[in-house]
């Protein structure tokens, strides 16, 4: 069974208690444990939310990290009152600092720790490499191959040998759950580009994908190649739900939903997934 909450979204539940941030955080129940997916930005909304969802951070078995970026690993000090030396899981690339050119300014927006301080809170786990976190449930691994266009921007940079160069996104990864009825891929930013996480993971797991649930950054994307993953959806993966959010940004989801309809729907905090043990929608 799995069973999937979004705890921290852009978006809220319409009358719902929950808060809202540029942000997301999922808490996903898989073979019988419960990981936690990202912090959202906040310690206030993360915290506030998980209170609303009666969702107890003792319960945690594993953390994961879908990249490095603010508005993913702003509450990570809430796990840390309440349970330490948990499994961390995440790229090799993770505490590589990040920036935002903003005004000409350059402003760090990576994660606010060190990897010294991480190391004495959490068993970091960190691989390139498709891990398994909990029975079904896998990293992605890096996506290296990357044919169709990243989910990018142009103010988000690295420094390397002491020149700014446009970010390659090598900390990002998504998480996969392998389902008897196929894959379903939960993303937090997918900085790596959607299109190119989708090949990579059905390349890597040999099955098909049936679901796409958070962001997928398409928020910058140009009306043309919009079109284009549209089509894609609707062609290679017309037999696939996305629940999307976050990054994905709100025109390119009306847009999405106009053309695609039921296939494609909202993914807000206090969204509930379930899937039982066949891969059948509960």
């Amino acid at each position: 069974m799995l069973k999937i909450t979004c705890v921290v979204d852009n978006e809220a539940l319409t009358g719902s208690n929950l808060k809202k941030e540029h942000g997301v955080s999922f808490w996903i129940e898989a073979g019988g444990c419960a990981v936690l997916f990202d912090t959202g930005q906040s310690v206030e909304v993360f915290s506030h939310n998980l209170r609303e969802l009666n969702l107890n951070l003792q319960q945690i078995d594993a953390f994961a990290l879908s990249h490095s970026h603010y508005d993913h690993t702003g509450g990570l000090n809430v796990i840390l009152a309440f349970k330490k030396k948990l499994p961390l899981y995440a790229l090799s690339d993770l505490f590589t600092p990040r920036y935002s050119l903003h005004k000409g300014e350059y402003k760090k927006i990576g994660i606010a720790h060190s990897r010294e301080q991480v190391e004495t809170w959490f068993d970091l786990k960190l691989s390139n490499n498709p891990q398994e976190i909990v029975p079904g449930l896998w990293t992605t691994g890096e996506i290296t191959e990357r044919p169709e266009r990243v989910g990018g921007s142009e103010h988000l940079l690295i420094k390397s040998k002491g020149a700014w160069i446009p970010d390659p996104y090598k900390d990002d990864m998504s998480l996969v759950y392998k389902s008897k009825t196929g894959l379903v891929l939960i993303c937090g930013c997918c900085h790596a580009g959607i299109l190119n996480t989708l090949f990579h993971i059905e390349k890597k797991f040999n099955a098909k994908v049936r679901m796409v649930i958070g962001g997928t950054h398409l928020v910058t994307a140009d009306d043309q190649y919009l079109e284009y993953i549209i089509q894609v959806f609707k062609t290679r993966y017309s037999d696939c739900l996305f629940y999307l959010n976050h990054c994905t940004g709100e025109k390119p989801l009306q847009r999405m939903q106009m053309i695609m309809q039921e296939q494609v729907r909202p993914c807000p905090a206090g969204t509930v997934i379930e899937l039982d043990d066949a891969g059948v929608i509960l």
